[in-house]
């Protein structure tokens, strides 16, 4: 009678082992889905960077663009900021 309630007993604690391991927070379907939603934030997360990357390159291009924009109207077209002397030397 005693071996028999001692296998019952290890029997449920098996069962409810078992139910947390398929059923519980923590069970293998749970931890799937989480790594498939991870493997998903990963991409969104990437294409996100990759989306930040090409931002910061146009406006890079548009500074430098606009201070060569500002180098060829004082080089050629002679203009100056307020507030500045334009002084021409001629040799």
């Amino acid at each position: 009678m005693g071996s028999r309630i001692v296998t019952v007993v290890l029997l449920a604690l098996l069962a409810a082992v078992q139910g947390q391991l398929w059923l519980g927070r923590g069970s293998l379907p749970r931890v799937s889905a989480m790594q498939q939603q991870l493997r998903n934030q990963n991409d969104a997360n990437d294409a996100a960077q990759e989306a930040n990357k090409r931002l910061a390159s146009e406006v890079q291009d548009l500074r430098e663009g606009l201070d060569m924009v500002e180098e060829k109207a004082r080089s050629e077209l002679g203009m100056v900021k307020p507030d500045e002397i334009f002084v021409q030397y001629l040799p």
